[in-house]
């Protein structure tokens, strides 16, 4: 933005409020969820969602766990109508679950929402109209406060006088002061407590008063002052769930509702990832599983998240970020070496410590939860491109292939690796790097190739190796003598002159996941010429052999080094 443009802007007034409590409070238990998708995300849509959409995802929100569900405007339109009805006609809505319905603070759509909500087991009704001055200047023609006021009571004396007239349905009032967030407060609780007079609430037979961050105008510690400022000041608090409603138009959605909580709300209004008019409504799933990584218990059920993204995104047609916190593609995803690395070795060393401590707290660098408790492999969590390094490149070839390499090994295999995906501009895949691996450090053939080999017990532990190699295209049959068969073939090297190394490692396992007799092993070679150290890798469903072109193939990196 340029700087002559900022002039139209004005910073948004603090709350009087110093003797705030929220900053020392924490959330030790879940709110009262209720979800608005079906409501405040479906308006949002390009495309609505049709009917058989809205039921198939009224059905996901039951299962998550949702208690209240706003299902829509039903005196808006005939599909909002219908939906209802069908709900209720079909007996579709659990006994556990209470329906909500939105209606302005007009007689005609009080009354036809009252139609839809007929047979329901239990409804809220949730009525609204806009206090702020400039919804009053704007869209009301400059009414006077009182005109605004009135509003809000006649509907709330209309809910009261029709709830009669459906006795078998518990009509539950909720009201919303719409753009609470820029209401001045004395008249946003001037508002709430007319309605609450009207209603009369208990604490056995509660209302929800509804503060919407409509459009988020401030920071998200001025949002918590203006909540425990209402708190303290609306009638019969003790009769009330208040209810927090925040939008993200700062991008600052899950902060305002958890200092909202703080603060002294009781309910919380959201959608599944955010969906909603403008940058969304509050993500639920984000705040819900922010308080299961603390150890808070919430109701909800995201175990299979993704599972959960497939429906929303098949019926909403909209889409979630790569990087939108836990349900995004990426977000528990390691480029960075020093990311793999330290993932790496946090999950290596959970899974030795939790086999003595199976409450071990979680605590894996870069992870703020395990991924499995949502229904995420660990199969993406780290992924290769020429941003990674060895680490990453290892866990790889370990949790996808079985190559469990040796750790002074990493960072030759690891260099190689995101050299090639440097090289090709492009991030690799599991299988890409497999091949990599294989091309560069497995069972290589030039110079030295192993022909044929056999092997002479000769008691006491000496064996004797009879090889027939090729080295550069030539054949010759070499032999030698040791205590088994790789010390045996190093000697038989050693005798034809072809020794100029030092064996300083070997390493030797079952491939996992592949068939029950492939082997891997690994030799480190140093040169007696340069001190180059490097690793070369034999597969082979004989242990014995996958030894022996462990060992050639090391002497082959080092000769092409």
């Amino acid at each position: 933005m340029k700087s002559d443009n900022i002039r139209k802007y004005r910073p948004f007034p603090p709350v009087k409020l110093t003797d705030r409590t929220w900053p020392d409070q924490q959330i030790t238990s879940a709110p009262i969820w209720c979800s608005v998708d079906l409501r405040d995300g479906n308006q949002a849509l390009p495309q609505p969602m049709t009917v058989e959409e809205k039921l198939e995802f009224f059905d996901l929100l039951c299962r998550i766990g949702f208690k209240q569900i706003e299902i829509g405007f039903p005196s808006a339109a005939d599909t909002e109508f219908n939906f209802c009805r069908r709900l209720i006609e079909e007996n579709r809505i659990p006994e556990d679950v209470t329906i909500q319905i939105l209606v302005q603070t007009r007689e005609h759509l009080i009354r036809r929402s009252f139609e839809a909500i007929k047979g329901a087991k239990r409804a809220i009704v949730h009525i609204y109209n806009s206090t702020s001055p400039l919804q009053r200047r704007v869209t009301f023609s400059d009414a006077s406060r009182e005109q605004i006021r009135d509003i809000a009571v006649a509907g709330a004396e209309l809910v009261k006088q029709l709830t009669p007239t459906i006795p078998e349905t518990e009509v539950v009032l909720q009201y919303s002061p719409e753009s609470f967030s820029d209401t001045e407060l004395d008249f946003a609780v001037e508002c709430c407590n007319a309605v609450i007079d009207v209603w009369e609430p208990t604490p056995e037979k509660k209302m929800i008063i509804n503060l919407p961050d409509t459009v988020q105008w401030a920071t998200p510690n001025i949002h918590a002052d203006q909540i425990e400022w209402m708190c303290r000041n609306l009638h019969r608090r003790e009769a009330l769930d208040v209810s927090l409603h925040t939008h993200n138009d700062r991008g600052t959605g899950t902060a305002a509702t958890e200092l909202g909580l703080m603060a002294g709300a009781d309910r919380v209004e959201g959608t599944l990832f955010g969906n909603g008019e403008r940058t969304g409504n509050l993500d639920i799933i984000n705040v819900a599983l922010n308080m299961n990584s603390h150890g808070v218990p919430t109701g909800l059920d995201f175990s299979n998240l993704a599972d959960i993204r497939a429906v929303y995104e098949r019926v909403t047609r909209m889409t979630v970020s790569e990087r939108a916190p836990y349900a995004g593609e990426l977000v528990f995803t390691a480029f960075s070496g020093s990311h793999q690395d330290a993932i790496k070795k946090g999950l290596d060393r959970r899974k030795k410590e939790v086999a003595d401590q199976p409450d071990l707290a979680w605590g894996v660098p870069y992870l703020t939860i395990d991924p499995e408790d949502i229904g995420r492999s660990y199969e993406a969590i780290i992924r290769i491109n020429s941003q990674s390094g060895k680490g990453g490149v290892a866990y790889i070839l370990d949790r996808e292939h079985g190559f469990d390499l040796p750790k002074t090994m990493h960072p030759q295999v690891g260099k190689t690796i995101y050299d090639l995906a440097d090289s090709q501009s492009k991030e690799l895949d599991a299988n890409e790097i497999r091949d990599a691996f294989f091309d560069c450090f497995v069972n290589l053939q030039s110079p030295l190739e192993l022909l044929d080999y056999e092997l002479d017990h000769l008691g006491a532990g000496e064996v004797k190796c009879h090889a027939t190699i090729a080295i550069n295209g030539e054949t010759q049959k070499i032999s030698g003598s040791g205590n088994g068969p790789i010390n045996s073939f190093v000697h038989a090297l050693e005798v034809a002159g072809l020794k100029n190394f030092t064996l300083t490692d070997y390493r030797s396992h079952a491939i996992r996941g592949g068939s029950d007799s492939d082997s891997a092993a690994y030799i480190q070679l140093r040169s007696n010429d340069s001190n180059l150290t490097l690793w070369g890798c034999g597969v082979d469903p004989s242990i014995e052999m996958a030894g022996l072109k462990a060992l050639v193939c090391a002497y082959n990196l080092l000769a092409n080094a």
